[in-house]
């Protein structure tokens, strides 16, 4: 299977076939709106100007599953990312992006791109401090880790990145500006 076999589901219901970016840059991104990583719509909404011209599509899931910090409702999500960020890219329903009733959409994105770690710095430290303590495991398996983990998928559909959240967003668009 290719990510373009895969589809995501609006808040209206409506499914969007991954296949309609054929020949497009994605960067698919598990969001939270009470998250500390919150701010990074702004980056994203800049990126998405940025590049959405030239191919970019960024896919906005929001998530729940990392301290509940997705709590609202599909609507409630949109109306704060588009009064607080002005996000214009496209956000689907709230959904699981680890466990039984994660997207397969993402069991693909993980088998693809596992976790490489999260860098260095003190935010770092304190993400994987943090994650030993919910999952002392957690180094070796390719389990989404937290909010604003972003997967880019190249113009032939293939995986080619997988960003941690503490992943500066600079080097996000750095990357994406090359596949453009």
């Amino acid at each position: 299977m290719s990510i373009y076999d895969y589809s995501v589901t609006t808040p209206q219901g409506e499914e969007v076939s991954l296949g309609q970016f054929k020949g497009k840059v994605m960067l698919i991104v598990n969001t939270a709106t009470g998250c500390g990583f919150t701010p990074q719509y702004k980056d994203l909404e800049e990126i998405y100007e940025a590049f959405h011209d030239k191919g970019l599509e960024i896919i906005d899931i929001p998530c729940n599953q990392f301290a509940g910090q997705t709590p609202g409702t599909d609507e409630e999500i949109h109306q704060f990312c588009t009064l607080k960020y002005n996000t214009q890219f496209p956000q689907m329903k709230k959904s699981d992006v680890n466990g039984e009733n994660a997207l397969p959409l993402y069991k693909y994105l993980k088998s693809q791109q596992g976790f490489h770690g999260f860098g260095k710095g003190p935010t770092a430290l304190m993400m994987s401090t943090m994650l030993k303590k919910i999952d002392s495991d957690y180094k070796n398996n390719p389990e989404i880790k937290w909010n604003f983990t972003k997967f880019l998928v190249d113009r032939g559909g293939n995986v080619v990145a997988r960003f941690e959240p503490t992943e500066k967003m600079k080097d996000v668009s750095a990357e994406i500006e090359k596949l453009i």
